[in-house]
Parts: C-alpha cells; structure tokens; sequence
C-alpha cells in the first residue's frame, strides 16, 4: 500500500491566516493519502483507524487517479451486516465500484468561496464527501468540507472588517472607497460566474441549468411560447476512459462541451443569447432551448451530432464509429399546468435511451406522456 500524508501546515484543520476573496484551494491543507485500488479493504480499515482525520482515500491503478471513497461511505459500508465478512478481505476496488458516487473535483487554483458553494449546492446526501483538489495533471489531493467551511467564514469576516473599516475610516477618500466597492463587485461577478459554471467544460453547471430551466418555464408558460430541451451524452465514453486515460478524457468533454456550444449558437441564429448549454452529468450535456419549436430543435441537435463527429476525436474502441459521436434526445412542448419540467426532462431521456437503443450516433425526438 502506497500511503503519503502532505500538510503544508501543523494541522489539517488549522486554517491559515490572511485569507482573502482571491484565495484557492491551494492555500489549504491537503491530504495526501493514496491507494492503489488493488489493496485490501481490511488495510484501508487500519488505515482510518491510525489517522482519525482522513476524510477519504485517493484510489489508484498503477499509480493513476481512479476515484475516492470517502471515510463515511467506507465505514457505512464495512458497518451493514456481514460487511465485514464480505470486503474485508477483498481489493478496495470492489467496494469502490459498489459504492461509486459523483465526485466533486476542482482545480487547486480555484476560488475558496466558489469550492465553499459548488459543495453545499450537491445532494444532501454528497454534503460532507471530500472534494477532490487536482493541483496538476495527474496529482490528486482532498480536502474536508469542514475545513473549506471554515475557511469560508474567516473569509467573510475578513471581507466585512475591511468594508467596514473603509467607510468608518474618516481618513479614507471617496476615491479609495469607489475602489473597494468596485473591487467587492468584480469579486462578487466573478464568483456568481464559476459558482454557476462548470470546473472543467466552463459551460453552465447543473445549478445553473436548473435554475434557467425553471426561470424559462415559468415565462413561456405565461406566453404561451414552446420550450425545447435536447439531452446529449457521449456514446462509449467509458470505453475512452479507460483507452486513452482520464486526462484524455477531460480534453475530450472540454472538446465537445465547446463544440456544442459553437453548433447551437450557429444553428439558433439570433435566438442563440436565449438558449443555454449546460453540463447535465459526467458525460452528458444538455441544451436549452426558449421559443424553438420541436421541428427546430431537432436540426439544431442534428447540427451538433454532425459538428462533434467532424472534431475526428479517435475512440478506437466504440462499437458505432472510430471517431467520438453523440447520441442526443429532443423534447418539446409549451409549459401548461397539467406538465413541469420534469416531464420535458424525462421526455428528452426517454429520446436520449431510444437513440442508443437504435444504435447511437442519431437524434431522436420524443413526445411528453401525461397521467391519466
């Protein structure tokens, strides 16, 4: 077993000082604690007994970045009947792959008080797992959400004694106060803007995308107009993961998140400022698509299958074609209130599932079904 411990400070949870607006994660404590996923789950076990406040585990194949368990889901686990007697004595991978969830990972350099919402915005149930910190290509870290929390306070009272003082301050001039406040308001743009946007693609994230959703099906409905969605997802993306290695894959998503955005705004014309391209899950994407009705939205979605295909992405291992392709599902209706936009997404799943079904690479659309 491959285990390391890195603190920059004495302690992990000792928060440093003189945090501001612009600082990163870097500027925390980091744990380092690494296994390869072929170890045991019985010396995982010893592992969290000798270190009380590891949060997780990085796990590894061969050294490279597979995933994280965390400590909670570890020992809720290994604490259900006969868990023990099941895992204990098998490779952590096993459990891992059981027990998998969405992790939340962020670049090193990101903002403290963007990681601070990007965590409190998962599901209740994902609220105190570890966030995966990559301070470069291939080196992988955690942190504790208590101490980013923390952090985050010290942040705000910083950020509150420096305003305060400022305008309290009678030596202070009208100018240096304009400063400050332009500084607050730039601080504030910039993090509205990663708080809603994807660390890896820097399309919108999911928050993002259930917010609009909601904003545009409450306004169409009072207009009457339709709304269209259309659901992307990268056909085999497992199947490049695993050829060509996760850091491939991230430049594959950035790659496709880019394009889709690019064949939308080329395909909708002068409506593109209403529509929104969002990260949906890992390798699925989705598009919004205000006052379009169905019939266009499928050229739209057809748009992008073809501009992706035409990036000539290699993935020598999909079934469909050499290249990386797009299955994607299309929905459309005007919001009534006998529907919700749940509806319109799971109409566009069902599109999405029935385009894979048919053999991928392929648009299909899709008709909402009502409750008798």
């Amino acid at each position: 077993m491959s285990v390391e411990f890195i603190a920059p400070y004495n302690s992990p949870q000792k928060t440093p000082e003189n945090l501001s607006l612009e600082s990163t994660l870097k500027d925390l404590a980091v744990f380092n604690f690494q296994v390869e996923s072929s170890s045991l789950a019985k010396d995982v076990a010893r592992l969290f007994q000798a270190h009380p406040l590891l949060p997780g585990v990085i796990l590894t194949v061969n050294g490279e970045f597979l995933g994280m368990i965390s400590r909670r889901r570890f020992m809720e686990r290994m604490s259900r009947p006969y868990g023990v007697d099941i895992f204990a004595d098998r490779p952590i991978k096993a459990l891992y792959q059981i027990d998998q969830t969405e992790l939340l990972i962020l670049p090193g350099i990101a903002l403290i008080v963007m990681a601070a919402q990007r965590a409190v915005q998962r599901p209740p149930e994902l609220l105190y797992e570890p966030i995966v910190v990559q301070l470069e290509p291939q080196v992988y870290r955690l942190l504790d959400v208590h101490q980013v929390l923390v952090a985050l306070s010290q942040i705000h009272q910083q950020a509150t004694w420096y305003i305060s003082e400022l305008y309290y301050n009678l030596s202070v001039t009208q100018s240096e106060l304009e400063a400050a406040n332009f500084q607050l308001k730039a601080a504030n743009s910039e993090l509205y803007r990663l708080a809603n946007s994807d660390g890896l693609t820097q399309v919108a994230n999911r928050h993002c995308f259930n917010e609009y959703l909601e904003k545009e099906w409450q306004q169409l409905g009072e207009a009457g107009a339709e709304l269209s969605l259309i659901l992307c997802d990268i056909d085999f993306f497992k199947k490049y993961n695993d050829t060509y290695g996760h850091q491939a894959g991230d430049a594959c998503l950035q790659q496709v998140a880019k394009t889709i955005v690019e064949a939308v705004n080329y395909a909708a014309g002068e409506v593109s400022e209403e529509t929104m391209v969002a990260r949906y899950g890992g390798e699925e994407f989705a598009v919004i698509l205000p006052r379009i009705a169905s019939d266009f939205a499928v050229s739209i979605a057809e748009e992008i299958r073809v501009w992706v295909k035409k990036l000539e992405i290699e993935n020598i291992k999909s079934p469909v074609s050499c290249w990386v392709t797009l299955s994607l599902g299309v929905a459309s209706t005007v919001p009534r209130p006998e529907t919700s936009k749940k509806d319109l997404i799971a109409a566009a799943d069902r599109s999405l599932y029935q385009a894979k079904d048919a053999g991928r690479d392929r648009v299909i659309l899709g008709a909402i079904k009502l409750d008798k």
